[in-house]
């Protein structure tokens, strides 16, 4: 990729970018395209970050999303705006939850139509109820994000704005002011059910339904609004196509992306700054009216030479797999195909949930650990090589909750393996054959299987504290010092545009638009 003119070049552009993620590409082809000079300096030999599609496995033609894998908060104004190549499908099934009842094996299916829907419910339940309190709370939700989710990228809105904007107390209640599990308990009486709607909440947070912080609406908030709809759709191409055409975008705009090349030190008087870099080579020092910070707040307050914030810890257990077939289900009634094409949940009922919490929080691992799994390829094949596709290959994603850093502190590689090993037996005891026997193996005859902790993707990624949103997730409203667009630092000309700005947290670039919205609206041409 392109780099700056030299080593010992002293360049001043109207925006240097650190950090070559989704958020910065966002931000240096806003940029390009209003006319200004970029350049991005990205530490890794390829830009994407999180937000990759990569070969993991010896000798296998399967390009998997690594570590992001779904897409819900990327507003269609940005691949609008930015004429992104860039496209996403729907699942058919939204989530299949496999449980036993009565010594039998059955579950919840949520999807294929409105009567199927239905009547899954009154076949795990035994009456509509549980159908229709499910109806009006995800009516609910969808309300909320149809009024909420175009506020993203626009200007903060303060808290009585969007309350005014929102225009529902019993909404604003349930999900801004008391404990999601308050409304979960009152709304749904099955502990299944239960669990399910609260998973949300969960994702890479380790909170309690009743957590007093709120940590676990902020994260159900976000999981819910996405799009104006709440749905999770699956990148067409994988996670790096979305990061591959910003890129392209980018660069066709102008900017210059020079990966390999570290960020040291960013010096700034508030008008002009200077950002020294380092290279395999050398060093180097570019000038900038603006410096847009794509990573976390700590790593920002090291460039910057101030205090860093405390990290927020990771919870999440990542893994990926390859299969030369999907596994039977004891559940015979559901096709397995149908069953893993949405959100298979995992040890997730309610009960269940709080027990994996409260063991985690005491320090021991869950023995019954939680997780939630997808296969892309059945929405989008196209990740699969000719031949394994038509050899009925699959992939397996599973994102495993309540797997907070500090349990891998003593040993990572033990913690982990022993962890995946429980959380496979956890699906295995709903599958009719084990899951062993339909893992793939590659070239070197191993089996297609990677896991990733919160340890690990702060070494590879740079994740103080291995958490996916960089911060705890925020409000999406103003508060103090948040600044208009929520990317403001406390240098006048320094900008966060990572996960960790206001607004931020999964694969959205919306800290990207809002930072170079805030960059245009400073200085506009």
């Amino acid at each position: 990729m392109t780099a700056p003119e030299g080593p010992r070049a002293h360049r001043t552009y109207d925006a240097v970018i650190v950090g070559g993620g989704h958020n910065g590409l966002v931000a240096a082809a806003y940029l390009a395209r209003a006319g200004r000079s970029v350049l991005v300096l990205e530490q890794l030999d390829h830009t994407g970050g999180a937000a990759v599609s990569t070969r993991p496995f010896a000798g296998v033609d399967a390009r998997l999303s690594r570590y992001s894998y779904l897409v819900s908060l990327l507003p269609k104004k940005i691949v609008r705006d930015l004429g992104l190549d860039f496209r996403v499908r729907t699942r058919t099934v939204s989530s299949y939850t496999p449980a036993e009842r009565d010594g039998r094996p059955t579950g919840l299916l949520v999807g294929g139509g409105e009567r199927r829907t239905r009547e899954a419910f009154a076949r795990l339940t035994g009456s509509d109820r549980e159908y229709r309190a499910w109806q009006e709370f995800y009516g609910m939700t969808g309300r909320v994000a149809q009024r909420v989710f175009p506020t993203l990228t626009e200007p903060l809105p303060t808290r009585e704005e969007l309350r005014d904007r929102l225009d529902d107390e019993q909404a604003w209640r349930t999900l801004f002011e008391e404990p999601i599990g308050v409304a979960v308990e009152e709304r749904f009486a099955d502990d299944l059910v239960r669990g399910v709607v609260l998973t949300d909440a969960l994702i890479g947070t380790f909170a309690d339904a009743h957590d007093p912080l709120l940590r676990q609406n902020r994260c159900f908030l976000y999981h819910v609004i996405g799009g104006g709809t709440g749905d999770w759709d699956v990148p067409v191409g994988g996670m790096g196509a979305l990061t591959d055409a910003l890129a392209d975008t980018a660069r066709a705009a102008g900017a210059v992306l020079a990966t390999g090349h570290e960020a040291l030190r960013i010096a700034t008087d508030g008008r002009t700054a200077e950002v020294t870099y380092r290279t395999a080579e050398s060093e180097g020092t570019v000038g900038a009216r603006h410096v847009l910070v794509n990573a976390s707040p700590q790593a920002l307050a090291e460039l910057t030479g101030d205090t860093p914030p405390a990290p927020a810890e990771g919870a999440q257990l990542k893994v990926n797999m390859l299969l030369k077939r999907l596994p039977t289900l004891r559940d015979s009634s559901v096709d397995p195909r149908e069953a893993f094409a949405g959100t298979f949940h995992i040890a997730e009922g309610y009960g269940q949930l709080a027990t994996a919490h409260a063991q985690a929080a005491a320090g021991d691992l869950p023995a019954a650990p939680p997780s939630e799994i997808y296969c892309h390829s059945l929405t989008d094949p196209t990740i699969l090589g000719p031949d394994l596709a038509e050899q009925g290959y699959q992939t397996l994603t599973l994102f495993g909750l309540h797997t907070p850093a500090r349990l891998f502190e003593r040993d990572n590689d033990a913690v982990r393996e022993e962890l995946l090993k429980s959380t496979l037996a956890q699906l295995d005891a709903h599958l009719a054959e084990p899951l062993a026997d339909c893992l793939a193996t590659d070239a070197d005859g191993r089996p297609c299987i990677e896991a990733r902790t919160p340890l690990d993707l702060e070494r590879d990624l740079g994740l103080p504290g291995g958490n996916i949103f960089h911060r705890e997730l925020s409000w999406p409203y103003a508060q103090d010092g948040t600044g208009r667009w929520g990317v403001e630092t406390g240098h006048a000309n320094v900008l966060l545009c990572g996960a960790g700005a206001v607004r931020g947290g999964g694969v959205s670039g919306v800290p990207g638009h809002n930072a170079a919205m805030a960059v245009l609206e400073h200085e506009p041409r």
